[in-house]
């Protein structure tokens, strides 16, 4: 492995950056120097995890593993201690990130504000953790100390407390900058008080970060600016176009912060750049996108559980991903780029390997030949050498911790905590086990995660949100009976009935599905989020006008979104209007053209109109991007048949057996378009 590499590495995040937002500025000149870079390099959307939250996309973002095997699974944990919770730490991350990896290798690496990186791990370089700003008295002039362990080295930490902006020096310094035209009396409002504390956090970062570049050489750096999220959830309510329950004097007094915090943060890239040379490379990242049309959510007051639930429904699942600089092929486009890959990216950009345990892949096709990864190792975690980790007696399981502690209890060896601090880690305890569990959901281990979902629902059986999950994991599991008599003494809520619409469906209860089913279409006003999983379940219902209406509403909120095309494309497919379907497909293609449904649908579209050799071309373009793709590989397989290639076909079909027997065991009630149908359309049997 090289001691160093050709050129530097600069990995900039920026929480919550969304295309649409970006594009529009785009069109008004705004943004220059990320436009420049784009130009200059790659764009891409990029895809995220489940749950969207940020600790643990960001630490799937610097592993490469996802949430259940990197660790952290929420905001904050229980202290070690066990007398109440603290953010969730370094010490609980249980393996090696970018920065670790890097220094094993001999790399320098600087790391300034990344999540979950508080205590500052040894490595070699410079970390400044995420508790930068943790004390800020809100005065001029006041002491403010840094919190213990924030700086490594400790030689640093002079510089980097001195170069921190607090709220009170960016109200008066740096307000001006980013709301030219406040008028004066509104200097002192609540609201821009708030944002002026966000954005220091912001100038903090853009501050120290410069300030370690300048300090001593670095490999690789990484900075993360978390200000474009904690700002939205404030501010993003104002923007055009106004929403109903906002009134027109605040979009006009507010509806601005948003766009200028972006332009903010295109200034800071500007002097990053700077800071670290032309001869650096540059990935920039959003661990997903943040709504900022009409599927805004409006908040509530709502108890801590729930505030965290609608707070991440301002999140878009798809991010941003902008690459240039040396090792970047300009203009090359990614095949369906995730969050995960970030990590064996930027490791193949350093000429390291990603590690076979990766649960991502470097984005080769938009790396130059000599800046292709090398061949994998087998895991990072098992090689040896100093990797700038914390000694092991400070990396323990914060939950092992605080079960140490209730056990001495128990005993009778130490006095019981506090009410409220053991209120505190039993809540940080159920939303931990929840994120873990929606996270397996989301991966398809529904069998993984049902135990703890059963396990919240045992300690919280009036929170609607684990009846939810339990029952939606046993419904995608193929227990159905079970998940209906989960939901028969469950509160009434549009999202308990959409689950029992799809189980009921499952056991042939039509009747009763339609009646459910029917209540969440009459409670979509208030809960816009269930518009496309309800037009899914009236697909499996034969109600395909209602499912087509439903893509179609939610495709004009979303113009970008891959599932409502997609559902389009499927709702079409059952209404026999193949042209259309073909079409629908084409367009979700134009967004990602490695989308495998998209692949699927366009050649199921084309099977059916009788052009046989195209449908061909499209569902191996398809399996190309899957090769495991269940239903590509069935109707790939009657398209086959259907042009007298048996023996292609029959191996299609035992690969399509082979990927549906080590799937989950969903049950779905087949839609009219599907391989028996094509196989029927085509007088084929068996």
């Amino acid at each position: 492995m090289p001691q160093r590499p050709a050129n530097k590495l600069l990995i900039v995040g920026w929480d919550a950056a969304d295309w649409i937002v970006l594009d529009s500025l785009f069109a008004k000149g705004d943004m220059p120097t990320l436009a420049g870079l784009i130009q200059r390099g790659v764009r891409s959307d990029l895809s995220t995890l489940s749950p969207i939250l940020s600790p643990l996309l960001w630490t799937s973002a610097a592993t490469g593993r996802t949430p259940d095997v990197h660790g952290i699974l929420n905001f904050v944990e229980p202290r070690a201690d066990g007398c109440g919770i603290c953010v969730a730490g370094s010490t609980s991350r249980k393996v090696k990130a970018l920065w670790n990896m890097a220094t094993q290798q001999g790399l320098r690496v600087q790391c300034t504000s990344w999540y979950a990186s508080h205590p500052a791990e040894p490595v070699r370089g410079i970390v400044v953790s995420n508790l930068l700003m943790e004390g800020d008295p809100g005065a001029l002039a006041a002491h403010w100390p840094l919190t213990a362990n924030t700086v490594h080295p400790e030689s640093f930490a002079t510089a980097a407390a001195l170069a921190r902006i607090g709220r009170a020096a960016f109200h008066r310094d740096h307000l001006a900058e980013l709301l030219p035209d406040l008028p004066t009396h509104m200097r002192s409002d609540t609201q821009i008080v708030q944002l002026c504390k966000l954005m220091a956090t912001a100038a903090s970062v853009d501050a120290v970060a410069r300030t370690a570049m300048q300090h001593e050489p670095w490999d690789l750096a990484m900075v993360f600016f978390e200000s474009i999220d904690t700002v939205g959830h404030q501010f993003m309510q104002y923007r055009p176009p106004r929403q109903r329950h906002v009134s027109q004097p605040d979009v006009r007094r507010l509806g601005g912060v948003m766009d200028a915090v972006y332009r903010w943060h295109d200034r800071a890239l500007a002097r990053l750049l700077a800071a670290a040379g032309p001869d650096t490379t540059v990935l920039l990242l959003s661990d997903h996108g943040f709504h900022s049309g009409e599927l805004r959510p409006k908040l509530d007051e709502l108890p801590p559980e729930r505030r965290m639930e609608r707070e991440a429904s301002w999140h878009r699942p798809i991010g941003v991903l902008v690459a240039a600089g040396p090792g970047v092929i300009v203009g090359a486009r990614t095949v369906t780029a995730n969050i995960l890959d970030l990590a064996p990216t930027a490791l193949a950009l350093l000429g390291l390997p990603k590690g076979n345990d990766f649960d991502g892949r470097a984005l080769t096709e938009i790396l130059t030949p000599t800046d292709a990864a090398p061949a994998a190792i087998e895991s990072w975690e098992s090689l040896p050498g100093d990797a700038g980790l914390h000694p092991p007696e400070r990396r323990q399981d914060p939950f092992e911790a605080s079960d140490a502690i209730r056990q001495l209890v128990d005993l009778g060896y130490m006095a019981a905590l506090p009410v409220d601090a053991t209120e505190q880690i039993e809540l940080v305890r159920r939303e931990s086990l929840f994120n873990l569990g929606v996270h397996l959901t989301s991966r398809g281990r529904f069998r993984d995660a049902l135990p703890h979902f059963e396990t919240l629902v045992e300690r919280k059986p009036d929170d609607s949100r684990y009846r939810v999950s339990l029952a939606s994991c046993l419904g995608a599991a193929g227990q159905h009976a079970r998940a209906v008599v989960i939901l028969a003494d469950a509160p009434a809520s549009p999202e308990l009935d959409l689950i029992l619409a799809r189980s009921l469906i499952e056991l042939g209860r039509r009747d009763e599905a339609v009646t459910a089913a029917d209540r969440v279409a009459a409670a979509l006003g208030g809960v816009p989020t269930l518009r496309l999983p309800l037009a899914e379940c009236l697909l499996q219902q034969g109600r395909f006008d209602a499912a087509l209406a439903l893509a179609q509403e939610a495709r004009r909120s979303d113009p970008r979104g891959m599932t409502p095309i997609l559902l389009v494309a499927q709702a079409l497919l059952c209404k026999r209007v193949f042209e259309g379907a073909a079409e629908a497909a084409l367009d979700a293609l134009d967004i990602d053209r490695a989308q495998p449904d998209a692949h699927w649908l366009l050649g199921t579209a084309l099977a059916w109109c009788g052009d046989l050799p195209q449908a061909q071309q499209s569902l191996d373009l398809g399996l190309h991007f899957d090769g495991r793709h269940v239903e590509c590989l069935r109707t790939a397989s009657v398209v086959l048949r259907a042009r007298g290639q048996a023996d292609a076909a029959a191996d299609l079909r035992r690969r399509a057996d082979a990927a549906a027997a080590a799937m989950p065991p969903i049950d779905r009630q087949p839609l009219p378009f599907m391989a028996p149908a094509l196989a029927a359309h085509f007088g084929l049997r068996g």
